[in-house]
């Protein structure tokens, strides 16, 4: 690591320790099963995200995005959810400049410490699905990651895809691509997936319920949870594994 990282996060744990609140830890660790590790400075209008963050940015602003790569992964290895969610906020404002190249140091968050479904969906909404959208990636760079051994990072691949339900898609071509998930072994992954499909069902229910049709007796029932959220009760009934009332 170089010394000017080191320095960095020096000082944004010296200030997150001066600045521990326990009792906004306790509010919002009910939240997260996996465990919440924090510092307790989850408040938009905290002086962490409105003053320190801006002029940390500004004051490595020669780092651009490839430094601050390499920084996220550093905050994430704490496991202080605020370092993680600061990673993701720098790196949010170099958003026109993600590309696949970027994605290599994206994916590295993930073995560094994204441990929660929280980061990685606000990872996903804002820094992954805008690039979605406007076409600086394409949803087939995330391949390898459904296959990641990182249950989070398997949950990005359905959750990042909604970005692309803002523009025209190809429904079947996206199924096809997430399909691979559907037998996914992790609870996390299945609410992910069926965020997704639920989302896609509202546009193009069609191509939805003949996946579902084909997995309503083999893949996990969160899923299906999720995805015929929506639907009337009848409709749901088409999806009850075989053999259940």
């Amino acid at each position: 690591m170089s010394q000017a990282r080191q320095q960095l996060l020096s000082e944004i744990r010296l200030y997150c320790q001066s600045h521990t609140n326990p009792q906004l830890v306790a509010k919002y660790a009910r939240y997260f099963k996996e465990g919440y590790d924090a510092w307790g400075l989850l408040d938009v209008k905290h002086e962490f995200w409105t003053v320190k963050e801006p002029e940390w940015r500004r004051n490595h602003a020669r780092w651009g995005l490839k430094g601050f790569l390499k920084l996220g992964r550093d905050l994430f290895s704490s496991g202080k959810y605020e370092e993680g969610a600061l990673a993701i906020r720098f790196v949010k404002h170099y958003n026109p400049e993600i590309g696949p190249a970027a994605l290599t140091g994206i994916a590295k968050w993930f073995a560094s410490g994204i441990a929660n479904w929280a980061h990685t969906d606000v990872l996903c909404s804002e820094i992954l699905s805008p690039a979605l959208a406007e076409g600086r990636i394409e949803y087939q760079h995330l391949a390898p990651w459904r296959a990641s051994p990182l249950r989070f990072q398997r949950r990005a691949v359905p959750v990042a895809l909604l970005g692309l339900l803002k523009r025209p898609f190809d429904a079947p071509a996206l199924l096809a691509f997430v399909e691979p998930l559907m037998l996914d072994p992790e609870r996390v992954v299945h609410q992910g997936l069926g965020w997704f499909l639920r989302e896609l069902w509202k546009k193009q229910p069609a191509p939805v319920e003949r996946l579902l049709l084909r997995y309503k007796d083999t893949a996990p029932r969160l899923i299906f949870q999720y995805a015929t959220e929506k639907m009337t009760p009848a409709q749901k009934t088409r999806f009850r594994k075989e053999g259940r009332k």
